[in-house]
């Protein structure tokens, strides 16, 4: 029998030996892809911090620089790279935004003319109380408690460390 003479499958038939086309699942479907459901998580969750930062002044990747910062103050720019995991011509543009906006200060370490220390102003600081309203709000928005946020925070946090070249 040729391609063209070949008569068309049935729908459902099962193949030799194989479950009902309904009872598998396709490996390559969009729907259960992990890195899909990642990336349209990221934007979506992304997206809820938008209206809370811009009264702030601050986009989100300005506010992960500022969350750093207000855990440990001064940080160097390879410090800071570290922690939020960008490389450094990335980071660049986000520390001048925030030290135009007077949030941060960027000066050469003393003891390391290579080095750019990277330090919160007494505006940065003080923000950091207008963003204590953020979490309640995302966990609001989300309708997750804080222990079902932070079952997800350390699957995910496994995955980045899984993931991790």
């Amino acid at each position: 029998m040729t391609a063209t003479s070949a008569s068309p499958a049935v729908p459902h038939e099962a193949p030799q030996g194989g479950p009902p086309a309904e009872d598998r699942q396709d490996p390559l479907a969009l729907d259960r892809q992990v890195c899909f459901a990642l990336a349209v998580a990221s934007r979506s969750v992304i997206a809820l911090y938008r209206p809370l930062l811009e009264p702030m002044g601050i986009t989100h990747p300005q506010y992960l620089v500022m969350l750093a910062l207000w855990e440990e103050s001064p940080l160097s720019v390879k410090q800071l790279s570290g922690l939020l995991q960008l490389d450094p011509g990335t980071l660049s543009p986000l520390l001048k935004r925030l030290e135009a906006v007077g949030y941060v200060t960027r000066r050469r370490d003393p003891r390391d003319e290579r080095s750019l220390a990277v330090g919160l102003t007494p505006e940065g600081e003080a923000l950091r109380e207008q963003a204590l309203q953020v979490p309640p709000a995302i966990m609001e928005r989300l309708g997750m408690s804080a222990e079902e946020l932070g079952l997800l925070h350390r699957s995910l946090t496994r995955v980045i460390a899984a993931a991790a070249p």
